[in-house]
């Protein structure tokens, strides 16, 4: 028999493209023009999914919803980065290890973000936030079942996109 009759499971491979052609560059989703959070919701979107498949992470570390939820993006998109520069053909021979190693403690925090925001693999509520003294308070809201968790990734992004573009006078 040889390698190729072989049925090695083996994960989807993930195609970054052109991308680390560009130079890497942190991304802070609270600067970004309305095209260029289209281009890093779908980019960070398909490494996301491809993470989660690749590594077989439960929803109790990396949530379907986890685009509903600011801390989330946040670690998410910092363990993207991490990893591009990472898997980069400049990068050091070390730097997968030491990408694997904080991956992690990622881990970790994913899943104490996780069990605090209340997300699940089917349904989602917004984050619990406290109100602090003078501030006026707030109300939980109650979560919400998603029955596709592509077309709601779709329809944040729209409205994330739409919020970013300069509303335009009369």
């Amino acid at each position: 028999m040889s390698l190729d009759e072989l049925e090695v499971p083996r994960s989807e491979p993930f195609d970054v493209g052109s991308d680390f052609a560009e130079a890497l560059r942190p991304v802070n989703w609270n600067l970004l023009t309305a095209d260029e959070a289209y281009a890093e919701w779908h980019d960070l979107d398909t490494w996301v999914k491809w993470l989660r498949k690749t590594f077989g992470l439960p929803p109790s570390i990396l949530p379907p919803f986890w685009h509903r939820h600011d801390e989330l993006i946040w670690e998410l998109s910092a363990l993207h980065l991490h990893w591009r520069a990472s898997y980069d053909s400049e990068a050091p021979p070390s730097a997968p290890c030491a990408w694997h190693r904080d991956f992690a403690e990622a881990r970790s925090r994913l899943r104490e973000w996780v069990s605090l925001c209340g997300t699940r693999l089917d349904r989602d509520r917004p984050t619990r936030r406290t109100a602090w003294p003078g501030e006026p308070p707030t109300t939980a809201e109650p979560e919400r079942v998603i029955a596709d968790r592509d077309a709601d990734f779709e329809l944040f992004v729209l409205d994330d996109i739409a919020r970013r573009r300069p509303r335009r006078v009369g």
